[in-house]
């Protein structure tokens, strides 16, 4: 499996202490995007399914201890979902659940299905809310991401939802009215609807690999103002 790395004290992506493997790998070219190492290979390192399975088990005590497991992310993930799946499988095997982190971005194929159903859940990005605004900031396909939505909620695996809040961009309570349309129709299968806040964290990363910031002179998202955002998003669901 092709792997940019790996984070064994992962408190923010999903329930309990993880460990975060990130998959190298991305279709999208999301304007706010803090990791654009990871959209090609070309820094990635190849593991073998046991490789990676040894290194995750090393942590199995504290991931137990504090009710997590392990969390795959990227780039995308299912973009390498055959192997993937085994991956699961076998950490299944060891008592140690996975959950998924995604664009959404991705094929419903048989394999990505089979990645999902053997998760315990599903952190899926909704980057946009119309097709227009989605192609434009992230040059992929919103009705990828609500296909996806669509099966999570068929199969009734737990799913939560992500939203990056950006300054000028979607920081209003009429952008978040427009997420919400999206999202209503499949409401009762979402556990959560998360934003999260816009950083510049990632900005070295783009000077060092020479590649345009389109984002260079936005500032970062306040915590104030995502609060009172959040409120109203969980607030729009409720309805």
């Amino acid at each position: 499996m092709r792997i940019h790395s790996f984070e064994s004290l992962a408190a923010r992506d999903g329930d309990g202490l993880r460990y975060a493997v990130f998959l190298a790998g991305c279709p999208l070219r999301c304007v706010y995007c803090h990791n654009p190492d990871t959209w090609t290979h070309e820094r990635a390192q190849e593991y073998t399914i046991e490789q990676i399975a040894k290194k995750i088990l090393r942590c199995k005590p504290y991931m137990l201890a504090g009710h997590g497991g392990v969390t795959f992310s990227g780039g995308e993930p299912l973009f390498q979902a055959d192997e993937l799946y085994q991956l699961i499988c076998l950490l299944k095997q060891e008592g140690i659940g996975s959950c998924i982190d995604t664009s959404g971005n991705v094929p419903l194929t048989q394999k990505v299905k089979d990645v999902l159903e053997a998760s315990e859940s599903v952190l899926l990005d909704l980057k946009f809310p119309t097709e227009e605004a989605y192609y434009q900031h992230t040059k992929g396909k919103l009705f990828l991401v609500t296909e996806m939505l669509s099966y999570l909620t068929q199969n009734n695996i737990p799913t939560r939802i992500r939203t990056v809040i950006v300054p000028q961009l979607n920081d209003s309570t009429e952008a978040l009215l427009a997420y919400a349309r999206v999202l209503m129709p499949f409401k009762d299968g979402i556990s959560q609807w998360e934003l999260l806040p816009f950083h510049t964290l990632g900005f070295e990363k783009y000077e060092l690999l020479g590649i345009e910031n389109p984002l260079l002179n936005t500032s970062a998202l306040p915590d104030e103002k995502r609060l009172e955002l959040q409120v109203f998003a969980n607030s729009l669901l409720q309805k």
